[in-house]
Order: C-alpha cells, then sequence, then structure tokens
C-alpha cells in the first residue's frame, strides 16, 4: 500500500510537472507571436541607433528644409497662444507634441545685456518633424521640418518620438513579452535539458561578459 501510495503521488508530480511545461511552451509561442511583428521593427531599428554613432551611419530618405514664417500683428502673447496659431498655419492635425519655454535671462557674453524669451515646440510623428522656434519680439519664427525615410521613421517609432500614448503603452506590452520570453525559455531549458551544468556555464559567461561590458571604461 505504501509502495502504491508512493507511486501515484510521484506519477501526479511528473503530470503536474508536464503539464506546466506543456503551458510554459503555449505561453512562449503566444507570446512571441504577439511580439513577432514590434520585434522585427525594434530589432532592425534598434541595429542601426546602436551603430549610427560608431559607424557615423546617416538615415537614408531624411531631408530638411529650413524656413521663416511672418507672425500676425500683434504676434500671439503667450506660447499657448502661438502653439494654437502654429498648428493653424502650419495645416499640423494636432498641436505641439513639446513645448518649452526658456525664460528672459542675462546673455552670458555681457551680464547687462538681456537675452529675449525663447519658445520651442515640436509637431508631428515619426515620419515628419516640425520644430518651431520664436524669440520673444521677432516677427517671424524659424520653421525646420524633417521628413523621414523608412529607416528613420523606424527609428522614431523605436524612441517614440511624437507618438501618443497609445502607442507607448503597446511598447510596454512588447516589453513584457520580451520579460516573459526570457523567463519562459529558460524554464523550458532547465526543465527540458538534462545538460544544466553546460547551461549554468553559458549563463554565467553571459552574465559576466554583459557585466564586464556595461562597466568597461568609455575613452575620450
Amino acid at each position: 500500500m505504501v509502495d502504491a501510495s508512493a507511486g501515484k503521488l510521484g506519477s501526479l508530480r511528473v503530470n503536474r510537472r508536464l503539464a506546466f511545461v506543456r503551458w510554459v511552451r503555449k505561453a512562449h509561442g503566444w507570446f512571441g507571436l504577439w511580439g513577432a511583428l514590434l520585434g522585427l521593427m525594434m530589432g532592425t531599428s534598434g541595429v542601426w541607433l546602436n551603430h549610427r554613432a560608431t559607424l557615423k551611419l546617416e538615415l537614408p530618405g531624411q531631408q530638411q528644409m529650413n524656413a521663416q514664417l511672418a507672425l500676425p500683428d500683434p504676434a500671439p502673447a503667450t506660447a499657448e497662444a502661438m502653439a494654437a496659431w502654429l498648428q493653424d498655419a502650419l495645416e499640423l492635425d494636432r498641436g505641439p507634441n513639446t513645448m518649452r519655454v526658456e525664460r528672459a535671462r542675462p546673455t552670458p557674453w555681457d551680464r547687462k545685456l538681456t537675452q529675449p524669451e525663447r519658445w520651442q515646440f515640436n509637431f508631428g510623428g515619426p515620419n515628419r518633424v516640425v520644430q518651431v522656434e520664436y524669440w520673444a519680439g521677432n516677427k517671424s519664427a524659424s520653421v525646420r521640418t524633417t521628413s523621414n525615410g523608412l529607416i528613420a521613421t523606424l527609428t522614431n517609432l523605436h524612441k517614440g518620438v511624437g507618438m501618443p500614448i497609445p502607442w507607448i503603452l503597446l511598447i510596454d506590452t512588447l516589453a513584457g513579452s520580451l520579460i516573459f520570453l526570457s523567463l519562459s525559455g529558460v524554464i523550458l531549458w532547465w526543465e527540458t535539458n538534462r545538460q544544466r551544468k553546460l547551461g549554468v556555464a553559458i549563463f554565467a559567461v553571459a552574465v559576466t561578459t554583459t557585466v564586464g561590458l556595461a562597466l568597461w571604461p568609455v575613452q575620450p
């Protein structure tokens, strides 16, 4: 009776373990499917962003145009009023993504002179960015329009440039999927591979290499 009970208990544990492994494998696949497209996009743009400084890679298809935009008389009195006017004057679909106001202050080269207030606005999305700079008292504002090609658009999507909150939350789900895929991948390997010492050694080397490179002193 004792042996039979022990056998049933052992069989139950094995069945539970197999059920757990099967669930992790299925969940691993579904999470991978959810993040497949976003992962491909992030991977492609991530490689470009990772090497753009070292290899001095330029973004293909990117075009910039500078212009001066005459202001109405009188000019908008506040940054908020200016943002609303710019949206209408530039025929933009939505207001600025960011708006920055630098208060008037003494100039760095002569403390007796006062630098006027400066307003900066960023409009647009990943494929087109419009940056506007206005110095208080001027009759015009500087407008720089950047039109992006495919790679530049992907890098802006990667960085979330000009993207709304729903996009940011969508990328959060991708980040969560990557965390789950990493953990579930380790669990699947541990449960289905008997060469655990080799796996632990590989994992230790990976951790050591990552930490070592992260702490590597940067040359000036």
